[in-house]
C-alpha cells in the first residue's frame, strides 16, 4: 500500500468514528425510560390503609399542671406544730418504725391502762400515756381497750412540723395477731 492509500484509509476510518458520535435519537430512548419509570409492569402490592386516630379533648387546661411547682407561701417552721423535744432521752421503741411494732395486748392495773407492744427484736414493752414509740416522735395520748392512740410529729413539705394522729391496733382475734397501723 502506498502512502496515499494509508492516508485515505485513515480519513475514512476517522470519519466513520465521527459519524458514530453524532446524536443517535436520544429523545426516543428517554421517552422509553420515562414510560418504564411511570408505568411499571408486574404486580405491585397495594398500600396499607391509614389508621384512623380518635381525637381526645383535653378539658383539664384550667387545672394546675403537675409539672409546675406550686408557689405557696413558705410556712415558717416556728409557726407550725410544736417542735419535737430533741433533748429528751429517747425511749427504746423509738428505734423502730411504727409499722414494725405490734400491739399484743392492753393491761389495766388499778385505774392506769397500759399497752403491751412487741418490738422486732422480740422484747415486749409496757407503755403508758405519755410514752413515745416509732421514729416519728410518736407520743401515746390514749390507751384504748384494743389500741394505742398516738400523735406523731413529722416534717411537712414546707420544712415545718405537723402533727398527725395514728393508731396502733391489735389484730382481729381471727388473724395471726399482727398489729395494724391505721390513720
Amino acid at each position: 500500500m502506498s502512502a496515499n492509500h494509508l492516508v485515505l484509509a485513515g480519513i475514512l476510518i476517522g470519519s466513520g468514528l465521527l459519524v458514530g458520535c453524532q446524536d443517535a435519537n436520544l429523545e426516543a430512548l428517554e421517552a422509553h425510560l420515562d414510560a418504564l419509570r411511570y408505568k411499571p409492569q408486574g404486580q405491585i402490592a397495594a398500600l396499607p390503609q391509614m389508621p384512623q386516630y380518635a381525637t381526645a379533648d383535653y378539658d383539664q387546661s384550667q387545672r394546675r399542671s403537675p409539672f409546675v411547682a406550686e408557689h405557696e407561701d413558705h410556712v415558717d417552721p416556728v409557726d407550725s406544730a410544736p417542735l419535737p423535744d430533741v433533748d429528751r432521752l429517747r425511749q427504746p421503741l423509738e428505734a423502730f418504725e411504727l409499722d414494725s411494732l405490734t400491739l399484743v395486748g392492753t393491761l389495766t392495773v388499778g385505774n392506769t391502762p397500759s399497752g403491751l407492744v412487741a418490738a422486732p427484736d422480740g422484747r415486749v414493752h409496757r407503755l403508758f400515756a405519755g410514752d413515745y414509740l416509732g421514729k416519728d416522735y410518736g407520743k401515746v395520748v390514749d390507751v384504748e381497750p384494743r389500741a394505742l392512740a398516738l400523735i406523731e410529729t413529722v416534717r411537712d413539705p414546707q420544712g415545718g412540723w405537723t402533727e398527725r394522729r395514728q393508731r396502733l391496733a391489735m389484730a382481729p382475734q381471727e388473724s395471726d395477731g399482727a398489729s395494724r397501723r391505721q390513720q
